[in-house]
């Protein structure tokens, strides 16, 4: 397959991804309810402006997921959402230092394949969205504005980069629990100290630079030292709050 060939097909499936990632959030609040039909091959295609393949791809990814269904003859329809207690993470929060532990010894595994690989695969399109979600962090600091959605755009532009849907799926699954550092520390919702913004976006900087360079190691080795500061960072702050806590016990 030639370059010109590949990309097309690269481009196809990330529209499928975004498609049915547009359609999932529409299953999970409740647009279409269980038993609902779904828009025609034909509306979705005109709705969304792609081709009926890239809606076809795009339900058999929903349909993979046990989310959808179809009737021969009939169409698409809604299914019942898994039950709470069968949703992976489902018990995931920020409020508990542990608990974000858990999730960057998890981050630091996946994130850190995530840049290789985008280093290694990223086109051109998505070197600019890479560069768009760190500008957009650079702007967020400037203004005075929280970080806490660019920087998480800015590793979703990362694992999108990838060319394996399942990478921006797993964060955004994981969303909840990415990016709570100002929260923990007692700072406004989405917030966190300025200095301590500005040395993650240097990080992120350095990333951002070995990926565009197509460095796939350096990607790696960059995003791991910046993952694994986050986790020292709070396994020293969960230190501290045990410590405080025994004090006060104490007393």
């Amino acid at each position: 397959m030639d370059v010109e060939s590949r990309a097309g097909v690269e481009h196809g499936k990330s529209l499928a991804s975004k498609i049915s990632s547009a359609l999932r959030r529409d299953l999970m609040e409740g647009v279409f309810r269980p038993g609902d039909r779904l828009p025609s091959e034909s509306a979705l295609s005109r709705e969304y402006s792609v081709s009926r393949t890239v809606v076809r791809e795009a339900v058999a990814i929903l349909r993979a997921d046990g989310l959808v269904h179809a009737r021969k003859g009939a169409g698409i329809y809604a299914l019942e959402l898994p039950q709470e207690q069968d949703k992976p993470f489902k018990d995931l929060t920020t409020e508990r230092i542990s608990s974000v532990i858990e999730l960057l010894e998890l981050r630091t595994v996946f994130e850190v394949e995530s840049a290789g690989l985008a280093a290694s695969r990223r086109s051109a399109a998505q070197i600019e969205m890479i560069l768009d979600a760190h500008r957009s962090i650079g702007e967020c600091l400037a203004t005075g504005m929280p970080t806490r959605d660019a920087d998480f755009n800015l590793h979703l532009a990362i694992a999108e980069a990838t060319q394996n849907r399942r990478f921006p799926e797993f964060l955004q699954l994981i969303r909840s629990g990415i990016i709570p550092r100002g929260e923990l520390q007692g700072s406004a919702p989405g917030s966190r100290p300025k200095d301590y913004n500005l040395h993650l976006q240097e990080e992120h900087g350095l990333i951002v630079d070995a990926i565009i360079e197509g460095d796939a190691d350096l990607a790696r080795e960059r995003m791991r030292a910046h993952l694994r500061g986050s986790l020292d960072r709070y396994k020293v702050l969960l230190r501290s709050k045990a410590k405080e806590s025994e004090e006060i016990t104490q007393a």
